[in-house]
């Protein structure tokens, strides 16, 4: 036997035995997705095998390649291959899909070494791939091109061509040129109710050639052909699609080819003989001889040799070049945001939060260098223009710049964002009007469970957007952001409250949404300590002892608490601004009691948006002002005075308590 036989052989020995782990995995959990990761294991096998560049003895460095499993019901195939670096015990995968485990259904970064970020909704993974390679671009671009010459590489499969956010992820990639990026397609054709033929007959190639990618199809089965188009991918000056037409289930004894092994465990006949099939006995789980084991890291000493000339190439730009240390610091050393200069606005001025945010931005431009992102196609509206000015767009012949013009692409725009902040390094941030981030929801949530951080911004936020009406006036949608876990949602008061808020979201490590308004608002004066305690997520604005009423109001409606408590001069009243429930709610008791003062009898929330859920501060007796019902077409003032939103009618209501 040729020692060309034999290493193919050898191939095919391991990606039978990951395809054993698989079926294992899958069968131990009673449930899972085999027939998928069955049929990419073959590109799966030569990438991770041959080419993903990465250190066996330390997930987190830097310089590694990222792979994203879109295709993240195709978990086991993931899960088998971290196994045989040696980053998963065995037990692990013999616990997949269950409670406590670091193998739960879909790969979540937060849970399992190895896995870059959590996939399932399909669609999003190999959105966060563009986000990934944009980061990889710019710090190349700003620090050493050769220090971040990896590549981003995401396997996708039907249902992911399927979701628009890929199509809208992929248009920007290719737009940008982001030549470190491959998307491997594995297009078996079948999904869980059949064929895709009942459902597509898209052209892909000419797809992503029209976005400007280079296409490739393969046999997705043949090693060779993956090889080759592997290489071809990393010397392309674009973006490139694999396509790799592959047979469900590839290796099964009787089912190759069967949408039913998409979801659901081989039975027990087929995995016995599925397994004869493989050369691996049906007696035994989880097996990995040693020789397989042995071909799967052969090139495991080379792998670690690249990492030491990474290594040594850092500590000679540190020790050779000027002020290297310094910006590799600002990238990867630690925060500090104290020393951040405050943009000062006058006593008694009129300033819209929208341009208190974009005032924000332009002043810490070039105080924080890693701070990057834009607008999607609104940048006079989101103020996010003085931005883009001071520090340059990001495009294909300038990826030092750090502005991101996203087009209209909300949901792909912040599932890029998410991408941008896994990677490492950077924080980005994205914008848009609130009453659209709907579009970026499932990207939001997605944010939150893998602790992202990201700052949203979303500006125009309450029915006071006037004339364009009730399609662009939220009404629910400050609410429903506050339902998602790990999801901190700002609505401040004022220029300094959004000043103040901007500098906490830079400190969280979890995703933020900054909501903003289009009207101007009158600049607060803040002590020292009620500033300490706005960072905390509220603070008192008008003091009281032994209120009568403590008002709760967030946004534009604590001006307007305000100038109804001058109606209500024979009423001991206290004004709480609440710019962020999610902080404020994690304080110490004797905090929120002093700030919220819950035994007062009569409570009353403003908000111009739902009043659903601010019972949790006013309790279910309390008065509740706001909006639950969608707003009208008619200048701002007009509506204002329609919806009970003036300080003579909200006086009136809190009188009537009384």
């Amino acid at each position: 036997m040729t020692s060309q036989t034999q290493n193919q052989a050898s191939d095919v020995q391991v990606v039978n035995v990951l395809k054993g782990l698989v079926i294992d995995g899958v069968n131990a959990a009673k449930c899972g997705h085999p027939g998928g990761a069955m049929s990419s294991m073959d590109f799966a096998y030569v990438l991770f095998s041959e080419f993903l560049q990465f250190d066996p003895d330390d997930a987190e460095w830097i310089g590694r390649d990222r792979f994203i499993l879109s295709a993240g019901h195709e978990s086991m195939l993931q899960y088998a291959l971290l196994n045989l670096i040696g980053w998963l015990p065995t037990d692990e995968l013999r616990r997949f899909r269950q409670l406590g485990s670091k193998t739960p259904g879909h790969p979540e970064n937060t849970h399992t070494k190895g896995v870059e970020c959590t996939t399932g909704p399909l669609g999003q993974g190999v959105a966060m791939s563009v986000g990934f390679a944009i980061a990889a671009s710019h710090l190349g671009a700003k620090l050493d091109a050769s220090l971040f010459s990896h590549r981003i590489y995401a396997l996708m499969g039907d249902g992911c061509f399927q979701e628009d956010v890929t199509l809208g992820a992929a248009s920007l990639a290719g737009h940008l040129g982001l030549s470190n990026l491959t998307w491997y397609y594995d297009r078996n054709r079948q999904q869980i109710s059949g064929n895709i033929s009942r459902a597509t007959s898209d052209d892909e190639q000419k797809i992503f050639e029209g976005f400007g990618w280079q296409v490739i199809k393969v046999d997705g089965h043949n090693h060779q052909a993956i090889r080759n188009a592997l290489r071809t991918a990393q010397v392309s000056t674009k973006p490139t699609l694999i396509i790799g037409d592959t047979t469900m289930a590839k290796g099964t004894a009787t089912m190759e080819g069967n949408h039913e092994t998409h979801g659901a465990p081989l039975p027990a006949e087929e995995r016995n003989l599925t397994k004869i099939k493989l050369g691996l006995s049906p007696e035994q789980d989880f097996q990995v001889p040693p020789e397989a084991l042995d071909h799967f890291k052969r090139n495991f000493l080379n792998k670690k040799s690249q990492v030491q000339l990474w290594k040594s190439k850092l500590k000679d730009l540190m020790s050779t070049r000027n002020n290297f240390t310094v910006e590799w610091n600002q990238y990867f050393g630690a925060e500090n945001w104290q020393s951040l200069q405050p943009v000062n606005w006058s006593k008694g001025s009129q300033v819209a939060t929208r341009n208190a945010f974009g005032d924000v931005l332009k002043q810490w431009a070039n105080d924080i260098p890693k701070l990057i992102g834009g607008s999607a196609d609104l940048e006079p509206s989101n103020m996010t223009g003085p931005f883009a000015k001071a520090v340059g767009d990001f495009q294909k012949e300038t990826k030092q710049g750090r502005n991101l013009a996203f087009g209209v692409r909300e949901f792909p725009m912040s599932a890029i964002a998410n991408g941008i902040a896994l990677h490492g390094g950077l924080i980005p941030f994205d914008a848009t009007f609130l009453s659209f981030a709907d579009y970026s929801r499932p990207a939001l949530r997605l944010g939150a469970i893998q602790q992202c951080r990201v700052i949203h911004e979303f500006t125009h936020d309450s029915f006071y957007l006037g004339e364009d009406g009730p399609t662009h006036q939220p009404v629910e949608h400050v609410m429903s952001l506050r339902l998602i876990p790990d999801f901190y949602v700002m609505r401040p008061a004022d220029a300094r409250e959004t000043q103040l808020m901007m500098q906490e979201a830079l400190k969280l490590t979890y995703p933020s949404a900054i909501c903003l308004s289009r009207q101007k608002l009158p600049v607060l004066e803040l002590s020292k300590v009620e500033e300490a305690d706005a960072r905390k997520g509220a603070w008192v604005v008008h003091h009281s002892e032994n209120p009568d009423v403590v008002i709760y109001a967030t946004g534009s409606e604590v001006s307007l608490a305000i100038e109804a408590s001058k109606l209500l001069a024979n009423l001991r009243i206290k004004i709480v601004s609440l710019p962020c429930w999610e902080l404020a709610l994690k304080q110490p008791k004797d905090w929120q009691d002093k700030i919220f003062s819950p035994s007062t009898k009569i409570r009353v929330s403003i908000e111009a948006g739902s009043t659903l859920g601010w019972q949790k501060f006013t309790g279910e007796k309390g008065l509740n002002i706001g909006l639950d019902h969608y707003g009208a077409s008619a200048p701002m003032e007009v509506l204002a005075e329609e919806y009970g939103f003036t300080p003579e009618k909200v006086a009136a209501k809190i009188k009537s308590l009384f």
